[in-house]
């Protein structure tokens, strides 16, 4: 089977998990497990517990359908207990086998059925139409992020407010750090670390397995609320020695993180936050990071790096988009040409009021960086860092942008009304999904699948009228939207060819056209 075949297995789980538990080395097998597509299947077994299992075991499986195969690892999850993941992307009987380098682990048969998939679940996402996202079961997804870098190593009352955040709010992708993080507002003791540690010393001979416990059940937690969870592998602010791992290390962590957390269909995986600034990692490191996970992410869920001051190279074969730290929105266009893949831009500032130049826009700027985005063919990620005297005066600065929590700024209800429209028009009438930037350029206009909608974004500027200039074959509706107000108005009429237009004489208003 080759790696094409074997990536089509695609995504991760869903909102049930089917679990058997096989005791013993009695290879026998098992077929009491119905699995939704694109849900988790895991199989528990016992096995070493002497010497150091994390080092001197290892074990994997290989599942089948028909001619499929897909070879996935397992992982120790303490206490004697090995686990197998796995995500079915097709329905049907599936078998599998394991492997082991321990008798006790090493050929465990069973079987288990894959049931079509439910609800909400749509699947994992990917990219489609070259420049945009869908989900695996070809329903367009359409980004809108947020980064909340540590939230889950907050107090549970706080990640829980975070929870619930997400949950009424409009984002439907979140940048979180898997390592802890030590940085401005952020110098507390997180209540758990990835690996045992003795004083000030980690054992990285060993993980801590309730610290990975406890970053899945928040990436199920979010799977749940129908949230991707964007996973930042390696990160610089760091006070524990983690962003200066030997190699081996790094590597063994990689591999387990993705022997745990792959089989989660809402999971997406970032190298690095700013890997330019880690700088006792070489360029050789992060292109070995990235192969080991091209290469054991048996499901080809999306893949990028951050940057902070030196722009990555995303036409490397391994990134499935670009995640850039910029608002440089203007060259978008250029970069999804020359990339020939997604623009993200997940960081280009946040919404706030702290003293740092990139943590102070207000609302309406933040709002207004998303509809540039749109109108580029591209998306855009929130962030927001709000805080008061007497929090920062003690201490106790609660930033959403690291810690989560609520939100407090007055662009969130902006970016819902966006991501509404965007999902209404962004794939209506069939064909490509998305918008794609016009060119040349006098007021920002985008087009999706040729004219089927055709979007003009005024930014800044304030015209009383304007002059579109519309195919001469076909008719249109208009609809002026004002992005602050959130109000939608249809104009009287359908134009074709040159139509002028009466406008609000207001900067930040858009004009859209729907082919009739």
């Amino acid at each position: 089977m080759n790696r094409r075949e074997m990536l089509k297995v695609g995504g991760a789980a869903l909102v049930s998990t089917a679990t058997n538990r096989m005791e013993g080395a009695q290879p026998s097998s098992h077929s009491s497990a119905r699995v939704e597509r694109w849900d988790l299947f895991e199989q528990s077994f016992s096995g070493p517990q002497g010497g150091n299992p994390f080092l001197d075991i290892w074990t994997r499986a290989v599942f089948r359908k028909g001619n499929r195969e897909v070879s996935v690892d397992g992982f120790y999850d303490g206490n004697g207990t090995y686990k197998i993941r796995f995500m079915p992307d097709e329905p049907g009987m599936w078998s599998f086998v394991t492997d082991s380098n321990a008798a006790e682990l090493k050929g465990k048969k069973g079987l288990f059925e894959c049931t079509a998939a439910q609800g909400d679940n749509h699947g994992p996402v990917h990219v489609r139409d070259s420049y945009h996202f869908g989900y695996a079961d070809g329903t367009p997804y359409f980004p809108f992020g947020t980064t909340c870098y540590a939230w889950v190593h907050q107090t549970e009352e706080l990640q829980r407010q975070t929870i619930e955040s997400l949950k009424t709010g409009p984002f439907n992708k979140i940048r979180m750090c898997i390592f802890p993080k030590w940085y401005q507002y952020n110098h507390g003791v997180p209540p758990r670390f990835p690996f045992p540690r003795n004083g000030e010393a980690n054992d990285y001979t060993h993980f801590n397995v309730d610290f990975f416990r406890h970053i899945e059940s928040c990436i199920q937690q979010l799977r749940a609320i129908h949230v991707e969870a964007d996973l930042i592998l390696f990160h610089p602010y760091d006070h524990w020695g983690f962003q200066a791992m030997p190699p081996d290390v790094d590597d063994r962590y990689l591999r387990y993180v993705i022997a745990r957390f792959a089989a989660y269909r809402n999971v997406w995986w970032s190298l690095a936050n700013e890997f330019d600034l880690m700088r006792k990692k070489t360029n050789a490191d992060w292109d070995r990071y990235a192969r080991i996970v091209t290469e054991t992410d048996s499901y080809a869920h999306l893949r990028s790096i951050h940057y902070s001051h030196a722009p990555y190279d995303y036409s490397r074969v391994w990134c499935t988009h670009a995640g850039v730290q910029d608002y440089a929105f203007d060259k978008a266009a250029q970069w999804r040409m020359e990339w020939r893949k997604p623009v993200i831009f997940d960081e280009c500032m946040y919404e706030g009021n702290i003293n740092s130049r990139w943590g102070n826009l207000s609302g309406e700027e933040m709002t207004r960086r998303f509809w540039l985005c749109v109108v580029a063919g591209a998306y855009g990620g929130h962030g927001e860092t709000y805080v008061s005297h007497d929090e920062i005066e003690n201490d106790k600065a609660i930033l959403w942008w690291s810690h989560g929590g609520t939100l407090k700024g007055s662009s969130p209800e902006r970016i819902a009304f966006l991501r509404k429209l965007l999902e209404e028009i962004g794939a209506q009438g069939g064909g490509r999904i998305g918008f794609e930037a016009t060119e040349p350029v006098y007021y920002l206009s985008a087009r999706r699948n040729g004219n089927e909608a055709i979007l003009w974004y005024f930014d800044f500027h304030q015209p009383s009228y304007y002059d579109f200039t519309l195919p001469e074959n076909a008719r249109f509706r208009a609809e002026l939207v004002d992005p602050w107000e959130m109000t939608r108005k249809t104009m009287d009429g359908t134009f074709a060819g040159k139509s002028r237009i009466s406008l609000p004489g207001k900067p930040y208003q858009a004009i859209i056209f729907h082919k009739i």
